[in-house]
Parts: structure tokens; C-alpha cells; sequence
């Protein structure tokens, strides 16, 4: 593996297959109270610009398990908040701990981040990307249906950071994704570039839900708002009409599919409180995958 995880658009297949089975033994051991203190007298350093609840849970109780520590740092209360420039920030920090956690708004933050760290830094979420949770859904999909390759994903919602991590990380994974956004929403163009280079899987991205949903395997969606376009939040409601997961749209999928949410979820907006509670279980899994698939990721970055 490279010695960050930025982007999901950096990692191999080879790579995030590692990723996945390191994972999968993480939440063995984890299942059956079997030692794994790989990061023992290790720190990461998490730094948060936007609020969390699963991003800082997940990593500050993985390393706890994995025998490390967890240092929060808030972008008010850190001098990053404050104007420190981040490269500054990442060489202080390199000398203090084994690995930085950073969620944030830009990419190229975490991007300058990883330039001057000597330390492995970890995408906890920027505007662009959601590496680590894709992780966490792909890791989900494959314990539910034995496999990757081949699977029919749609994603259903706003082209943002999940829906650019899934359409990459599913076409690594030889997933044939299907991506449906209102006009104005569309996933970023980097993205849909790389989708045009792949030549084992399929891509489409439609406006029609209904569409998109057709013979899916797994469907996923997000909030029509996230974090930062709060102001934004009426005139995607209106824009998103029609966008949700709901029994209709579900009748398009292969009746097995499966029904996947990166929560916190507003029932009645992007998914029905009816579906949501038929695949509760599904989704519920999917966010208890976070703790293991960071938990992979931190071990094979940080770990000797």
C-alpha cells in the first residue's frame, strides 16, 4: 500500500482487496476478544474541521484496540484553526505521533497535509472524497454477497464525496456502477474521467432513479444537504424531488438487493422510513464496518 490513504483514485484493486481482508480479520479478532494490540504505544492524531460522530468513534476506538491512543484536535481549538499553515501543522505533528486523521472541506488540504507529513496521513472525509467509508460499504456488500466483481451497484442522490468514492472504488472492484443526480449534481468531473478509462466494469449516470436502479445488487444514497451546504438545504429538497429510495424504486432491484446509507439519515428525504428499517440491519453493519476497515487501514499504514 502507498503510504497515505487520500483517495480511493490512488489504490490499486490489489490494494483495497488488502484492505478488505485485513479488515475482515480485524472484526474477527475484535468478535472473538483475540489480542490485537498491532499499534501498541503508537498516537494518531485526529484533526476535525467538520463535526463527527461515526469518523471519531470508529478511529478513536480502533486504536484503542489496536493498542494505541487517539488525540482529538477541533479546528477551534487547535492552531490550525487559527491560521497555522498546514504544512507547518504536519511537520509539528509528524515529530508528536505515528499517523494523522484530518476531516475537512478540501481535498487539497489533506493533499498539502500528506506533502509535508513524514507520517501516514488518513482522508477522514473531505468535499471530494469519503475513502473511508466506502471501504466500510464495500466491506459490507462482500460479506453479504460473497463477492465484489460483477455486482451491479447504483447510487441514487447528490454527486458528492460518496458518490465519487463509490463510483471509483466500485469500477476498482470490478462492480458495474450506476449513478443517479439531478441535473447540476453530477458527480465531479475527475471522477466521471476516470470512469471513461475503465475497461472491466461499466459505468452509466443518469437523471431517472428508476433508471438507474434496474437489476441493482446494492443501492446506496446520502443526505441532499451534507455538512456545509446547510443554506442549500430548501432548494435541494426541491431539486432532489423524486431522488429518493423508496418500495417503488426498490421493485427495479434484484429482490436481494441490499440497501446501504452512510448516515445519519433523514427518513422521508433520501429514503423512506419503511426501506430504511427493512435493510436497518444492512445499514447498521455497514457503520459498525467503519470501526473495522479503519482499523485495517490504520495497521497496514501505521503498524511495523
Amino acid at each position: 500500500m502507498k503510504k497515505d490513504l487520500l483517495k480511493l483514485m490512488d489504490l490499486s484493486r490489489e490494494d483495497i482487496t488488502k484492505i478488505l481482508n485485513v479488515g475482515d480479520q480485524m472484526k474477527y479478532n475484535q468478535k472473538h476478544k483475540l489480542t490485537h494490540n498491532y499499534l501498541e504505544g503508537k498516537s494518531l492524531a485526529m484533526i476535525f474541521e467538520k463535526n463527527s460522530t461515526r469518523t471519531r468513534v470508529s478511529f478513536e476506538t480502533g486504536m484503542y484496540q489496536l493498542g494505541g491512543h487517539a488525540l482529538f484536535l477541533s479546528g477551534r481549538e487547535s492552531q490550525i484553526g487559527r491560521g497555522e499553515p498546514i504544512e507547518d501543522t504536519a511537520r509539528v505533528l509528524s515529530r508528536y505521533c505515528d499517523g494523522i486523521m484530518i476531516r475537512t472541506y478540501e481535498q487539497a488540504e489533506v493533499e498539502e497535509l500528506a506533502k509535508f507529513a513524514t507520517i501516514p496521513v488518513i482522508n477522514g472525509l473531505t468535499d471530494f472524497a469519503h475513502p473511508c467509508q466506502v471501504l466500510a460499504d464495500l466491506m459490507t456488500v462482500r460479506e453479504r454477497m460473497t463477492r465484489l466483481a460483477g455486482l451491479n451497484l447504483c447510487f441514487i442522490g447528490d454527486g458528492n464525496n460518496m458518490a465519487n468514492s463509490l463510483i471509483v472504488g466500485g469500477l476498482k472492484c470490478g462492480m458495474n456502477v450506476s449513478v443517479a443526480c439531478p441535473k447540476g449534481y453530477e458527480p465531479d468531473q475527475k471522477v466521471l474521467d476516470y470512469a471513461k478509462t475503465v475497461t472491466d466494469a461499466s459505468f452509466r449516470l443518469a437523471c431517472n432513479p428508476l433508471e438507474a436502479a434496474e437489476d441493482a445488487d446494492v443501492i446506496i444514497t446520502d443526505v441532499w444537504a451534507s455538512m456545509g451546504q446547510e443554506d442549500e438545504a430548501q432548494k435541494r429538497r426541491i431539486a432532489f424531488q423524486g431522488y429518493q429510495i423508496n418500495e417503488a424504486l426498490m421493485k427495479k432491484a434484484h429482490a436481494s438487493a441490499m440497501v446501504q446509507h452512510c448516515l445519519p439519515a433523514h427518513r422521508g428525504e433520501e429514503i423512506s422510513a419503511e426501506v430504511f428499517e427493512a435493510h436497518a440491519d444492512e445499514i447498521f453493519e455497514e457503520a459498525e464496518n467503519r470501526l473495522h476497515a479503519q482499523k485495517a487501514v490504520m495497521y497496514l499504514l501505521m503498524g511495523d
